[in-house]
């Protein structure tokens, strides 16, 4: 499979400039970054989330776990992990376990964990469990600009 063809759209909409980087198939976001040879803080992961209100995507680092508390107290949500299958319909163009981290790019609500925007260089899922996106910690932050920023996560 190659990159999906809606993050592909909404990148190039953007005129962002990226590179695919193969990688042998994996399960994990660490053992995705360790194949691929980057370091795991590196490496942009999307969590699927939802409630009451509908879903949202949070955005860590591959090393790090979401405070599922400590983020649904900053959003006034009560927010829990979401049913991945249930969303095959939104991200009809990625295998299950390998959707971007660009939920915007879905008309998806986002958020990101700020320990992200510390990064020179992101790495993420392109829609499988072979190729990673990586493009510049400046153009993630310029794709993420209407994504609201939080601190929500710790290293695991």
């Amino acid at each position: 499979m190659a990159i999906a063809h809606t993050l592909e759209d909404y990148m190039m909409s953007k005129g962002i400039h990226y590179e695919v980087v193969p990688h042998p198939r994996t399960l994990s976001s660490l053992e995705t970054a360790e194949a691929a040879h980057i370091p795991g803080d590196a490496l942009a992961k999307a969590v699927l989330l939802e409630d009451d209100d509908g879903y949202l995507m949070a955005v860590v680092p591959a090393t790090h776990h979401i405070k599922l508390g400590r983020l649904s107290e900053q959003l006034n949500r009560k927010l829990r992990l979401a049913v991945e299958s249930e969303l095959t319909p939104i991200f009809k163009d990625c295998q299950l376990g390998a959707v971007p981290p660009l939920g915007m790019a879905y008309g998806m609500p986002t958020i990101l964990d700020s320990s992200l925007i510390e990064q020179p260089d992101i790495y993420f899922e392109a829609g499988d469990h072979e190729e990673l996106i990586h493009l510049s910690g400046r153009h993630f932050q310029s794709l993420l600009a209407d994504a609201r920023l939080g601190r929500f996560s710790q290293r695991a």
